[in-house]
């Protein structure tokens, strides 16, 4: 199960966990965009599923577990990804709604996925892997916009809470921790605001920005058998902006 499936880091995830012959279901807003990637999938001999919906919603959430569940007949892996931000304002500036439409995506979204998810694994009774996507924005200020910061933050908390309880269960809970990535999010800034390039590139020590594709391999790795001793961690996929 992929969430904010429909482009950017989600959608290269799912076409690579699919290629490595992972069985995906799709959650994002846009149903056009998840068939068009679905179709896409198909045409090249995988599995994928659609299940559009809003992470906020706990109802679409739930659909999309029972989606995976009554398709595939079980789930194995979640790449809780979707989040939404905002360009940079001072906290006092900020309006409350974009406070709350932040704190409502990235930490609740999260919440509501585990909140389905880890039950459905549980039941299985074989473990599971989970993966949700945090930020630098989630070890330190990054100049991001103060609640996106704090709600990155709080990502990686609900990861190392969830990834302690269940734990003993088999089920391994991981954050990665993601520095400036080439997402239609990101573009969108950098068309506000040109000098939003320059400063994400300044800040690691490889000089450049990622692909989604970068990211979505941390997560493959993580959510693989490969990475059956990693649990709880803060996995930076960051360029080593956090090593400096």
């Amino acid at each position: 199960m992929i969430t904010g499936a429909s482009s950017g880091i989600g959608a290269a995830a799912a076409r690579l966990f699919a290629a490595e012959g992972a069985s995906v279901v799709l959650m994002a807003r846009r149903e056009d965009a998840l068939h068009r990637l679905a179709e896409e999938i198909r045409a090249e001999n995988g599995r994928a599923e659609v299940a559009a919906g809003d992470v906020t919603v706990p109802a679409d959430v739930e659909r999309a577990v029972d989606r995976a569940l009554t398709a595939f007949g079980r789930l194995d892996a979640a790449f809780n990804n979707a989040g939404w931000g905002t360009l940079g304002t001072e906290l006092h500036a900020t309006d409350t709604a974009v406070f709350d439409r932040i704190m409502d995506v990235n930490v609740r979204g999260v919440w509501n996925c585990l909140k389905y998810q880890l039950p459905a694994m549980l039941e299985q009774g074989e473990g599971g892997a989970i993966v949700n996507t945090s930020s630098t924005a989630g070890l330190f200020a990054t100049g991001a916009i103060s609640p996106y910061v704090a709600a990155k933050h709080a990502v990686l908390g609900l990861t190392r809470a969830a990834a302690a309880e269940y734990g003993q269960r088999g089920i391994r809970i991981n954050a990665l921790m993601v520095g400036a990535t080439r997402t239609e999010l990101l573009e969108g800034a950098i068309r506000a605001l040109p000098q939003v390039e320059t400063v994400a590139i300044d800040r690691t020590v490889q000089r450049r920005i990622a692909e989604p594709v970068e990211v979505a391999r941390a997560a493959a790795w993580l959510l693989s058998d490969q990475a059956s001793y990693t649990t709880g961690g803060a996995v930076p996929v960051d360029g080593g902006c956090s090593a400096v």
